[in-house]
């Protein structure tokens, strides 16, 4: 069954998130996603999130240490295992599921 972003969430225990998201710049995309991101945190993980925001042109050794390929990239390094999302981050039944918070049927 497909998660609706409208429905309240529970949360399979109180873990902290620490986010990374990889951006080129003020590109669109960039952009789109930083704003798609943040919403989804403060609605779904508040105060249980820290999120990093990494722009490659200006910290292009952070972006070959994590092997980027793509972007917009958002890297769940806790809790583990790492996952990746690449996109603008408006897919928020994709995040939903990827970071393991699921629907109240």
């Amino acid at each position: 069954m497909q998660n609706n972003a409208d429905q309240p969430v529970r949360h399979d225990g109180d873990e902290h998130y620490y986010l990374k998201l990889f951006i080129a710049g003020a590109s669109i995309n960039s952009l789109r996603a930083i704003e798609n991101l943040k919403s989804f945190c403060h609605r779904f993980l508040k105060g249980r999130f820290e999120l990093e925001i990494i722009d490659i042109y200006q910290q292009p050794l952070l972006a070959k240490e994590e092997q980027i390929i793509a972007l917009p990239l958002l890297i769940r390094k806790f809790p583990a295992p790492e996952k990746r999302f690449v996109g603008d981050m408006s897919e928020t039944h994709i995040l939903l599921k990827g970071l393991g918070l699921t629907s109240i049927d």
